[in-house]
Order: C-alpha cells, then sequence, then structure tokens
C-alpha cells in the first residue's frame, strides 16, 4: 500500500484559497480544508496551532495572490499606468469578489483615524511616490490625489463587490481617468490629460 501523502502549509493554504474564492472565507475551517484534502484534520493542526494562525498566514496568502492579478493586469491590459492601480482594484472587485471582501472589506487591515495614516500602512507611501512620477507632480501633492483616488476606487470596489453596481472595465477607465485628471488640476492646473493616453 503506497503511503499516504503529507499534508503541507502551501496545500492547505491552497485549498482555503480555493474554498474562499468559490463561497467566502467564512467556509473555510478545519473540516472543510480537511474535506477537500481528503484527510482528517489532524495534519491541519500539525502545520497550525490553530485556525486564527491558518487564517493570518492565509491572509498574508491571498494578499500575495492579489499582488500576482495587478501584475498579470499591467501586463495584459493596454491602459494608462496612473490607472493601473485603481483600475486592477476595481477588477479584482469584480472577478474574485470573495477575496476581495476578505482582504479590502472585512479584514482589510488600515486603520485611518485621519487621512495621513494612509500612509503608515506598508507600500502605500512607495506607491504614491511611484504615481508622483507618473504624473509630473511633486510627492507632496501627488499623496492627496494618490489618496483622494485610493478613497475612490475603492468606493466603485465595493459598490461593485456587493453588487450595488455593475461596471465594466470600460467604464470604470472612463469615470477614474475624469476623476484623477480633475483630481490632478486642483494641485497643477496647466496638467496634461493626455498623459493618461497609454503610451
Amino acid at each position: 500500500m503506497p503511503p499516504k501523502a503529507r499534508i503541507t502549509k502551501e496545500m492547505i493554504l491552497n485549498t482555503a484559497l480555493d474554498l474562499t474564492r468559490q463561497s467566502g472565507f467564512e467556509t473555510v475551517n478545519a473540516r472543510s480544508v480537511a474535506g477537500r484534502l481528503q484527510c482528517s484534520t489532524r495534519p491541519i493542526f500539525t502545520c497550525y496551532e490553530n485556525m486564527e494562525e491558518l487564517k493570518r498566514e492565509f491572509l498574508a496568502f491571498a494578499y500575495e495572490f492579489y499582488q500576482q492579478y495587478v501584475a498579470d493586469f499591467r501586463k495584459s491590459v493596454k491602459v494608462s499606468p496612473c490607472l493601473v492601480l485603481p483600475l486592477s482594484y476595481i477588477g479584482f472587485a469584480r472577478e474574485e469578489t470573495q477575496l476581495f471582501k476578505l482582504l479590502f472589506i472585512s479584514d482589510m487591515n488600515l486603520k485611518m483615524a485621519n487621512a495621513r495614516d494612509f500612509y503608515e500602512e506598508i507600500d502605500n507611501e512607495k506607491r504614491a511616490e511611484e504615481f508622483a512620477g507618473l504624473i509630473g507632480v511633486d510627492t507632496e501633492r501627488a499623496k492627496v490625489v494618490f489618496l483622494d483616488l485610493f478613497l475612490y476606487a475603492h468606493g466603485m470596489a465595493v459598490l461593485t463587490a456587493t453588487n450595488k453596481m455593475a461596471l465594466e472595465q470600460s467604464d470604470a477607465k472612463k469615470l477614474l481617468a475624469n476623476v484623477v485628471t480633475a483630481l490632478i488640476r486642483q494641485e497643477k492646473p496647466d496638467w496634461d490629460a493626455e498623459m493618461l493616453r497609454v503610451r
């Protein structure tokens, strides 16, 4: 009789990802994961002390999945670099609704007592600096625009994920282009909207 396949953390995380994508993270528990892996719950608790530990590791794993989605979007969709992050965020809400809800609604690790707290979060400062280079505005002014753009895109993405608004990519692109232009021109009135064209 061949030896049973060893259950690894990667197998557990991929199973949790599949379950979450299909029916939401609330369906992920030791039994549902074990059922998919056709094993008892024991291997789950050999790899993880408890479900809280699994959830912490899974959130990081799911965020890596989102980052890969953004990287693939950047390569495959012809759009101005200024619009890649907000458009991919909204696309993720539409295409990976359950993961979006987990990462960016129910378990979003964003604590904003005031607007500047946005830049305490991982990567937001770096993204704003990159955005500044793309739009040709100094970093401090670009940070104001980038935060406003995030809040606008987040609203559109949440409405999309909760089925309150059906938003195709072409519609989202037009709305975001209008908003980006208006926001940037508040900081730099002579800004040329042609910069939003795909190069």
